[in-house]
């Protein structure tokens, strides 16, 4: 038994590289470890100002020779391609090398592609560096709301799980005062500092890897159960192994993992058989139906909207600039109602509040605006007048609202909402990475026909979405089952026994979880094994030499 450990800690590629980022110092506060993994989603938010605070200067537009609606469209929306094809490549790397490792993978294609755009010299080599720092996005976005699902106490789950959305709104803010202040420069440094600029927090999360643990359930799987033990004490209690809430959650794991057992069979096929098939559709659906609210025509094509609304230069950049605030701001209601309100009404509310204001803006657009052909963008043909100021301010203020009603919910719910619904450990890692695809793949299309949507039917553009904000309405209350306050084992028995959405939230299980006696049987559990350990050598964090 020991030669086999020591021979798997010498020839195992996946535990060389454990042991490599184990010989570096461990944070275990909770809230430093998710600040550090969410620069993931700090990344994709520097993405989408660094590109709309440019798309509509002289600089940008004449270096990369005018580029029309089909083309912008593209340019924009590559890098949600790129993530489409990291998200399902993922799953790949995380299981078998850990989520630290993804981490880094997301890290290191981010700051090549960064480098890429920051010299690009022509519109290919611009799509290109976008591609490959939309891999590590991709990578990013799948991994990192698991990884604080899994070391997060369950107490505070949704609000570790929400810090992800949160990072990508303060990413979008911080680099949109940072482009607003470079595009001040003169020429085509005003971009390219920008752009190079998105190094950094892939060089803060690269190096941040090497601090912070490794998913004690990836450990538990690898077998390494001494360190599994350990990081949840450190984290769930300050050290204490004993403390009942470390010993519930190791019992949990075990019990996991005795299932588990099948789980090398398990590929994205497993998602669509008859089990999984109704959770795989509501995950997959949650992300498409985030995206079809149109919250990144109100990110990327901000400008636009704005021009439209007859916002140009200084004006727009700063009526832009406090949408963004906003988007930060009304992140953080969210964050705390997660876990008291649920996530069923957050989502249904959401979506009634984002469809009243989408109409609201093609309504107040197609009434008083009128056609501009001279604009010099091709996607934007329609304006406001100067004489109609108070149509131009009901334009802005709709969009502002548009922006809450996203943030408070639809923005944080779905991504805590995809990492805790499957109630299967099995399928959990491979089903986010799904899902998340299938969210990056439409941020593409959005992002690609947005651009020719405004040019071909302008202010109706805005009707499409509010329907899709209709629709969503009524899927979450007949699909979208309460997740709030379930364990895992909960949950996957609540789908197993088709309970209906709408009633999810009163549900309790046909045999309920007494805590004291769950309480007991992971202590017995507990001491049986220590007591088989106590034979047997395993490397762990405390002995990295081996």
């Amino acid at each position: 038994m020991i030669l086999s450990r020591i021979d798997q800690a010498l020839f195992d590629p996946a535990i060389k590289v454990r042991n490599f980022l184990d010989r570096f110092p461990k944070i275990y506060n909770i809230y430093m470890i998710a600040m550090c993994s969410t620069i993931a989603g700090m990344m994709f938010g520097f993405d989408i100002s660094s590109m709309s605070a440019f798309i509509g200067t002289d600089s940008y537009i004449n270096f990369f020779d005018n580029p029309g609606s089909t083309i912008q469209g593209f340019i924009t929306s590559c890098m949600a391609l790129g993530s489409f094809f990291g998200s399902i490549a993922s799953s790949f790397v995380s299981e078998p090398f850990g989520r630290r490792f993804s981490l880094l993978v997301c890290s290191f294609f981010w700051m090549v592609g960064a480098a890429i755009q920051s010299s690009s010299q022509n519109r290919a080599q611009l799509i290109i560096g976008r591609l490959i720092s939309g891999i590590g996005v991709g990578f990013g976005s799948s991994v990192a709301p698991i990884y604080g699902a899994e070391l997060a106490p369950r107490k505070i789950r949704g609000l570790i799980g929400g810090l992800f959305q949160f990072s990508v709104t303060l990413g979008i803010l911080i680099m949109f005062y940072i482009s607003y202040g470079l595009g001040k420069i003169d020429g085509v440094a005003s971009f390219r500092i920008a752009w190079g600029l998105q190094i950094i927090p892939g060089l803060i999360l690269f190096t941040a890897c090497f601090f912070i643990p490794e998913s004690p359930r990836w450990l538990a799987k690898r077998d390494f159960w001494d360190d599994t033990e350990y990081i949840i004490a450190k984290i769930q209690a300050h050290g204490d192994k004993d403390d009942p809430d470390v010993l519930i959650e190791i019992g949990e794991i075990k019990d996991q993992l005795l299932v588990e057992e099948s789980a090398n069979s398990i590929g994205y096929a497993t998602l669509f058989t008859r089990k999984y098939f109704r959770r795989t559709f509501t995950a997959i659906s949650s992300q498409i139906w985030q995206q079809l609210t149109g919250m990144n025509v109100m990110m990327y094509y901000i400008v636009y909207v704005f021009q439209m609304a007859g916002f140009t230069g200084d004006t727009n950049l700063i009526a832009s600039s406090i949408q963004y605030v906003l988007n930060v701001v009304m992140t953080i209601p969210a964050l705390l109602l997660l876990d008291r309100v649920g996530r069923r009404p957050l989502l249904i509310v959401g979506a009634i509040c984002m469809m009243a204001f989408q109409f609201g803006v093609a309504g107040t657009l197609a009434v008083h605006s009128v056609p501009w052909p001279d604009s010099g963008n091709e996607s934007v043909n329609i304006q406001i007048p100067d004489t109609k100021m108070y149509a131009s301010r009901g334009v802005i203020a709709c969009c502002y609202l548009f922006v809450c009603s996203f943030a408070s919910t639809w923005g944080v719910g779905i991504w805590v909402y995809c990492a805790e619904i499957w109630g299967d450990s099995r399928i959990s890692q491979r089903g986010n990475a799904l899902s998340t695809a299938a969210n990056w793949i439409f941020n593409f299309a959005i992002g690609m026909y947005t651009p020719s949507g405004f040019k071909n039917i302008s202010w109706k553009t805005y009707i499409i979405y509010g329907v899709f904000c209709f629709f969503m309405t009524v899927h979450v209350f007949f699909g979208f089952p309460e997740t709030r306050g379930k364990r895992w084992e909960e949950i996957g028995q609540m789908w197993d026994e088709n309970v209906p959405a709408w009633q999810s939230r009163s549900w309790t299980p046909i045999i309920p979880i007494n805590p004291e006696t769950e309480k007991a049987a992971r202590i017995s559990l507990e001491r049986e094994e220590k007591r088989r350990a106590s034979s047997v050598v395993r490397p762990s964090i405390s002995d990295p030499s081996v």
